[in-house]
C-alpha cells in the first residue's frame, strides 16, 4: 500500500449510495491509492460540488489530486490511470480502445438506468427509501417525507411513467449488450478494467429492485458484480412496478 510520500494527496467527494462513486472507490482500491473521503449531504450536494469543482459541475464524484479538481467518473478513472499506470491497468492493451468505448456507454445510458430504475420503483414504494442505505421501512411520517423526496428526484432525473416503462422494456437489450461485451473479452476478463467497474457498480444498484433482480442475476454481467463488488440485498421488494411493466426476457 502506498504511503503519503509516494502518491499525491487525494480527496474524494461523494454520496455513499452513488454507483458512480462506487466505481471510483473500486478503482482506488485496485490502484492501491489512499484517499480522504468526504461524504456530502444528499440535499445540498449539488451546490457543494459546484463550489469545489466549478460552475456547472454539480454531480458526484469529484476528486482533488493535490488540490487540482477532477470531476466525473470517466475523468477520474483516466487520471488514476495516469498516476499509477503499471498497477492494475484500467485500460489494458490490446483492448484499451474498446474498453474506453464501453466505458463511455456505461457512463452514459447504463449509468442513468442505475438512477431511474430505483427511483422509479420508489415512486410506488416510498416507504422503502431508507432501505437503500440499509435501513428498514419508514413510518407514516417518514413516508410523507420520502414521497416529497422521491417526487423531487423524479423531476431532477427527468423521470415520467412513460420513460420508466420504456427503460424497463429496454432492459433485456441492455443486459444482452453487456453479454456481447463479455463474449468479446471487453468485460469479465481475469482482471477488472475501467468498463467492468462502471458496469458492475451500476448493475449492483439496479439489482436492489426486486422486480428486475432475477433478470440481472441471470445475465452475464452479474458475475462482474459478484467478482468485483459486494452484491446488495433487495431494497425494494418485487411488485413495486405496475403490472405488466417488468420485463421477463
Amino acid at each position: 500500500m502506498p504511503t503519503a510520500t509516494d502518491q499525491p494527496k487525494l480527496v474524494l467527494h461523494q454520496l455513499p449510495p452513488s454507483h458512480p462513486c462506487a466505481t471510483v472507490r473500486a478503482a482506488l482500491r485496485l490502484k492501491g491509492l489512499e484517499a480522504e473521503v468526504v461524504d456530502l449531504d444528499m440535499a445540498g450536494h449539488n451546490a457543494a460540488v459546484e463550489e469545489v469543482y466549478g460552475e456547472g459541475r454539480r454531480t458526484v464524484p469529484g476528486l482533488l489530486v493535490d488540490d487540482r479538481p477532477v470531476h466525473g467518473t470517466v475523468a477520474i478513472l483516466r487520471r488514476l490511470e495516469e498516476l499509477r499506470p503499471d498497477v492494475a491497468p484500467l485500460y489494458p492493451d490490446p483492448i484499451a480502445d474498446r474498453v474506453r468505448e464501453a466505458e463511455d456507454w456505461a457512463d452514459g445510458h447504463l449509468q442513468d438506468l442505475g438512477r431511474r430504475l430505483p427511483w422509479g420503483a420508489l415512486h410506488f414504494r416510498p416507504e422503502r427509501l431508507a432501505a437503500l442505505a440499509g435501513g428498514g421501512p419508514l413510518d407514516p411520517a417518514g413516508t410523507d417525507y420520502a414521497m416529497r423526496f422521491v417526487r423531487a428526484a423524479w423531476k431532477y432525473h427527468g423521470l415520467s411513467a412513460a420513460r420508466l416503462a420504456e427503460d424497463l422494456a429496454g432492459l433485456p437489450a441492455v443486459l444482452a449488450q453487456i453479454g456481447e461485451l463479455v463474449d468479446e473479452g471487453v468485460l469479465g476478463g481475469e482482471a477488472p478494467n475501467a468498463a467492468d467497474l462502471h458496469v458492475g457498480a451500476t448493475l449492483r444498484v439496479i439489482a436492489v429492485v426486486g422486480d428486475v433482480r432475477p433478470l440481472v442475476e441471470a445475465s452475464p454481467g452479474w458475475s462482474i458484480v459478484e467478482r468485483f463488488f459486494r452484491p446488495a440485498p433487495v431494497a425494494i421488494p418485487a411488485g413495486a412496478y405496475p403490472e405488466g411493466w417488468t420485463p421477463t426476457a
